[in-house]
């Protein structure tokens, strides 16, 4: 390895927090001492599985491709939410959990892809096994059927907070560098996707009793976007 490698190689360790990095790499070495049984595992559970492979894709906001999520894997029905995944009230996730049965499997990228906080993940996955329904994640070659391994059971757990961790100091930096701005005087705020008017509209169309979730995606807004704009129309307290 040359100068010039080693130094791109430090940099790019260097972005990743300390935390972070020995989480990692212990939890890289579990996961390769499983690779072998668990190839040999979905080997002999994909001759035994009968029920339908169903897929599951999340994005954040209307106009992020999914593109990337799930291809190439063979899928015979994919449910899409194009929301935020702070909860579990998401229409696609909620019309999937209704939709499998014991014998299927729900294949999903990613463990961030499912949910966003240790709590939701660890019952999410545990309903749907406890219901007869294998989960595998895509990303992190994990498969659960309800007869896990303590080990297996401990990587979704320790996998699913280095994600939550790694989420907070995202929002956490970002949260600095407003401030930063702000003082700087450089900070002026996001632009607002409605006009007044649009504003006016979906306020009315609230109050008329129309669905939330379905006016967020007419809009293109997120439902927490909806809810900043009614809270934006009512009166400030004396």
């Amino acid at each position: 390895m040359d100068t010039r490698t080693r130094t791109r190689t430090a940099s790019k360790q260097d972005r990743f927090h300390p935390v972070l990095t020995v989480v990692y790499r212990s939890l890289r070495t579990g996961l390769d001492g499983m690779k072998a049984t668990r190839t040999a595992a979905a080997a002999m559970d994909n001759t035994t599985t009968t029920g339908q492979r169903v897929g599951y894709v999340r994005v954040s906001s209307l106009d992020q491709c999914t593109d990337r999520q799930l291809d190439g894997v063979p899928l015979d029905e994919t449910f899409t939410d194009r929301c935020s995944g702070r909860d579990t009230n998401r229409p696609a996730l909620i019309a999937l959990l209704k939709h499998v049965r014991a014998g299927d499997t729900m294949v999903c990228h990613s463990l961030d892809r499912l949910a966003r906080n240790l709590t939701d993940l660890r019952a999410l996955v545990t309903d749907l096994t406890d219901r007869g329904v294998r989960v595998e994640f895509v990303k992190e070659n994990l498969v659960f059927t309800g007869g896990d391994s303590p080990l297996q059971t401990l990587l979704l757990s320790m996998l699913g907070s280095v994600a939550e961790f790694e989420r907070a100091l995202i929002h956490e930096r970002q949260l600095e560098g407003v401030a930063l701005a702000k003082a700087a005087g450089r900070y002026k705020g996001g632009t607002p996707k409605l006009s007044s008017q649009r504003a006016a509209q979906l306020r009315e169309r609230v109050a008329a009793g129309e669905p939330k979730a379905a006016l967020a995606r007419e809009f293109g807004l997120t439902r927490q976007s909806v809810y900043n704009y009614l809270a934006a129309a009512e009166p400030v307290p004396a």
